[in-house]
């Protein structure tokens, strides 16, 4: 496939005003249209796409005359619960919470959701390819989340780029709700950092033993293994946390471990943004669109996302699909624009940012050559409300 005569905006470099994009599953090259490798006659264009051969190469491409639009990279959504809550199945298809137990590491987002839940088309139809789905926040450690291509019907979980890709934790009062009105540990903050705190010290125990070659080896155990991974640096720690005071114990907490960690949600990140921006903290930024529906979003703003990346915080903004639904990721990272976030920020903050931040920049998040051919043109700014895809490609297929 070969788009010409379109504005390309790669994100990772400044936008080329008239270009053209040669793509399989992958980009394979791109650049200005005065190095594009096929003309068309006008004569020869019959439609605003044909076959031709490439006089270069010699291989056959559909040619696809783009004037007008503009391509950007597929959206990336870095926290998600998509097919973990059924969309229109109420509690019988509520499945991202094990609150059996405060600590339930070894759950698996990706066993739990639904492929069939018609937001995946959704998402996918308003140019979100690539989400990550996490499992709630009853939990103080709920389990590992997973990172998805959203195209194919039924198909997301063959479409994996990583089937544990965090570990999530939860401060604050979702759990505190949760285990508060069964009178069980933890019902206060104190409680929550106990938990965890004495769940990775377990851990660490745990790999101290296995360190040691002889037959004196604990017996497996599915959560410390699962606490392990973590302590080994094989996955990161994605923090729910929203009032300030539960961001900063988020933040002691993973470097009381040494972890690699971003905060999630971060509602009143923008009070602590300079410590946070001096820790190198991370945060996945929202949902936007919602209301106060809880005592710890009194301080929601959707400036959150500009004022953190002002202070030089690295900042992607989330849905948290589907508290607002995931296909209003970018008229989302739109309303932060109108809330004083430069532009471009705002559209990195749902394509390279999220993609560094989950470890999968080398695969998605900008416009480059050897990344996946994920591919959206618009018409008219994408970030506005109005803004719907005119096509998007996913690995390099066409999708509407």
């Amino acid at each position: 496939m070969l788009i010409k005569n379109v504005r390309i905006v790669p994100v990772s470099v400044e936008p080329i005003e008239n270009g053209w994009i040669q793509f399989g599953e992958k980009i394979e090259a791109m650049g200005r249209m005065e190095s594009c490798p096929v003309y068309l006659s006008p004569a020869a264009l019959y439609s605003s796409s044909q076959r031709e051969c490439d006089t270069q190469s010699h291989t056959l491409h559909e040619i696809l005359d783009a004037s007008g639009l503009t391509a950007c990279p597929g959206f990336v959504d870095a926290h998600t619960h998509l097919g973990l809550f059924g969309d229109a199945q109420d509690a019988m298809g509520e499945d991202g919470n094990e609150d059996t137990s405060p600590s339930t590491p070894q759950m698996r987002a990706i066993d739990g959701l639904n492929p069939f839940d018609p937001c995946w088309q959704e998402a996918l139809s308003a140019g979100v390819t690539t989400v990550c789905v996490a499992p709630g926040s009853a939990n103080p450690i709920g389990g590992m989340t997973c990172i998805l291509k959203t195209y194919g019907h039924g198909l997301p979980v063959w479409r994996m780029l990583r089937e544990s890709a965090a570990l999530k934790l939860a401060l604050g009062e979702n759990p505190k709700r949760t285990y508060g009105t069964r009178q069980a540990l933890p019902i206060t903050r104190m409680g929550i950092a106990a938990l965890i705190r004495e769940k990775f010290t377990a851990a660490k125990e745990y790999l101290k033993k296995h360190a040691v070659l002889d037959d004196d080896k604990p017996d497996f155990d599915p959560e410390l293994d699962a606490l392990a991974r973590v302590l080994e640096q094989k996955l990161p720690l994605h923090i729910h946390a929203h009032r300030a005071d539960d961001i900063l114990t988020g933040v002691r907490l993973a470097e009381e471990f040494r972890l690699p960690y971003v905060i999630v949600h971060g509602t009143q990140g923008h009070i602590v943004a300079d410590l946070l921006a001096e820790k190198n903290s991370s945060v996945f930024c929202g949902p936007l669109f919602g209301d106060r529906c809880k005592p710890e979003l009194a301080g929601a703003t959707p400036r959150n996302p500009g004022l953190l990346r002002a202070a030089g915080v690295k900042t992607a903004i989330t849905t948290d699909h589907p508290e607002t639904p995931v296909q209003y990721l970018a008229p989302t990272a739109g309303l932060a624009v109108r809330e004083g976030m430069k532009w471009t920020d705002a559209l990195r903050s749902i394509t390279l940012t999220p993609a560094e931040l989950l470890g999968i920049a080398n695969r998605v998040g900008s416009l480059e050559v050897g990344k996946d051919a994920d591919i959206t043109l618009f018409s008219e700014d994408p970030l506005t409300l109005a803004a719907k895809p005119v096509q998007v490609f996913a690995n390099g297929t066409a999708q509407l």
